[in-house]
């Protein structure tokens, strides 16, 4: 089976559930977005929140997923860099709990840290800390990390830092894997858009995107957007909230189908896009049409979203992984 490996922020995610978005606005963070924030700000937020009811896990974007591949059976690992306090430890720990092989750099830095603000109707907005992540350098992480691995997944939050990711991308792409790549965010991508695009050209096989990401990326519609992303690289996915997903090879579009979940089912949308990705990944990994790896990604979104943090209960996991055998089989 083939192993994939992931590259991002090493933070630690601290969830706080609101009643309204009046903090959002105290604090000046747009709704739905991610916000980079210096030491002081965090400290701020952090006595903020401290106010309300919260909840701790290990996050990030290329972490959740991989720990969601990890969870579906995959052998996997992940890069990072982290403090060498408590809450680099607890992250460490999360990953080995999963089975994943971590190689995470220690800083002098404390490790960083996400604070979450979970809206009334699941949407989640971060004000991120990134600390000891931030100072991840190209010379840190050895090529010999990458070997036995099959697949490169990069989140976008990355890409700020050019000299990492230009050198992480093209040593992947040098030793034969495919590199996979989550756009993260609209408005980073805005701010770096020439940089994003020389990437996806010269490296990315596939690319996650949500819909005002590859708006950001194209300047066009869902549709419009696919067409044209196709056209630079091998896979594009872009998801379209409860309309679904489309995913894009060549000239063929594939429409898919959103799993419906009701909205008092909604407690948290953290990780759904990156859930969508193990899913589409686990399928892609056993050689499904993509099709039903649009239907496994779209499977697992719909289930994260119904729990606080990017995990699932061990109950529950059993259960997608029935329900994800069970697409298989029809294949089959």
């Amino acid at each position: 089976m083939n192993k994939v490996i992931g590259i991002g922020n090493a933070l630690v995610d601290a969830l706080a559930i609101m009643q309204d978005d009046a903090l959002l606005e105290q604090l000046a963070l747009p709704k739905g977005s991610m916000q980079l924030i210096n030491r002081d700000k965090f400290y701020r937020i952090r006595d903020v929140a401290s106010a309300y009811t919260t909840h701790r896990s290990p996050g990030g974007s290329a972490s959740n997923m991989i720990r969601a591949l990890a969870t579906l059976g995959h052998s996997s690992g992940f890069i990072g860099k982290v403090g060498v306090d408590e809450a680099g430890e607890f992250y460490q720990s999360a990953l080995h709990q999963k089975g994943i092989q971590s190689f995470l750099i220690k800083s002098d830095l404390p490790t960083g840290i996400a604070s979450a603000f979970i809206s009334p109707d699941g949407e989640r907005t971060f004000a991120t800390y990134l600390g000891a992540g931030a100072t991840l350098q190209a010379e840190e992480i050895a090529e010999s990390v990458y070997k036995g691995y099959d697949y490169f997944f990069v989140e976008g939050y990355l890409v700020q830092d050019h000299a990492l990711i230009e050198s992480a991308l093209r040593t992947a792409k040098e030793q034969g894997l495919k590199v996979c790549l989550d756009l993260a965010s609209y408005n980073i991508v805005e701010e770096d858009l020439p940089f994003f695009q020389h990437l996806v050209q010269n490296y990315v096989d596939i690319v996650f995107a949500n819909e005002s990401e590859a708006k950001a990326f194209t300047g066009k519609s869902p549709y419009k957007a696919i067409e044209e992303m196709a056209k630079i690289c091998e896979i594009v996915v872009i998801k379209i909230g409860k309309r679904g997903s489309l995913i894009g090879r060549g000239e063929e579009i594939i429409p898919i189908k959103a799993v419906d979940v009701p909205a008092q089912k909604v407690e948290d949308t953290t990780g759904a896009g990156d859930f969508y990705a193990a899913g589409f990944l686990h399928g892609l990994l056993q050689n499904v049409p993509l099709d039903i790896c649009g239907s496994m990604g779209s499977l697992l979104s719909a289930k994260v979203i119904q729990y606080i943090g990017a995990d699932l209960p061990g109950d529950e996991w059993q259960t997608v992984k029935c329900s994800l055998n069970t697409l298989i089989d029809k294949y089959k």
